[in-house]
């Protein structure tokens, strides 16, 4: 899984990563299980760069994964510094992380996945940047799904609110 990712952000132009003309991985792209693990690491060494134009590292989904991982944002920030490849990074991050059963990884990467605005604030910003991207697509109502839609990725209709 991770080589493939690795090969995918290589082939897009992200070995140096900037994300002032580029896009972090997707939130759904899996690391060793992990759902929005390739794209913290993204944000990161961009942040460490100085490259990530109007990213957010640490931004409150990368808190949810360190949490659920029982890593501290100094702690993972400085893997990625001293880690030179998503390979080396990962192994730290798996080696590092609090142990999941199965089921529990996959149910929290499923509320990861299907996480959407929790407040009339955050609901009225959310349609506020869907209307700005694609005002026909109501029936998105997901932060991943909103991300991938802004960065161009396809996003499948939802038939139901996903």
């Amino acid at each position: 899984m991770v080589k493939k990712a690795v090969q995918r952000a290589a082939a897009s132009g992200q070995r140096n990563m900037d994300l002032r003309t580029s896009f972090p991985r997707s939130m759904n792209c899996k690391l060793e299980g992990y759902v929005h693990l390739a794209r913290m690491i993204d944000k990161c060494r961009a942040t460490l760069t100085g490259t990530e134009g109007e990213y957010i590292y640490p931004c409150p989904m990368d808190d949810r994964l360190l949490e659920f991982a029982g890593i501290t944002v100094k702690q993972f920030t400085a893997a990625v510094k001293a880690n030179p490849s998503d390979e080396a990074r990962v192994s730290w991050f798996i080696g590092a992380a609090k142990a999941h059963p199965q089921a529990e990884l996959e149910a929290w990467n499923r509320t990861m996945l299907t996480r959407g605005p929790s407040t009339p604030d955050k609901q009225a910003y959310f349609k506020k940047l869907l209307d700005s991207i694609d005002p026909s697509r109501t029936d998105l109502t997901t932060w991943a799904d909103l991300q991938d839609l802004e960065e161009g990725r396809p996003v499948p209709k939802r038939t139901t609110p996903s």
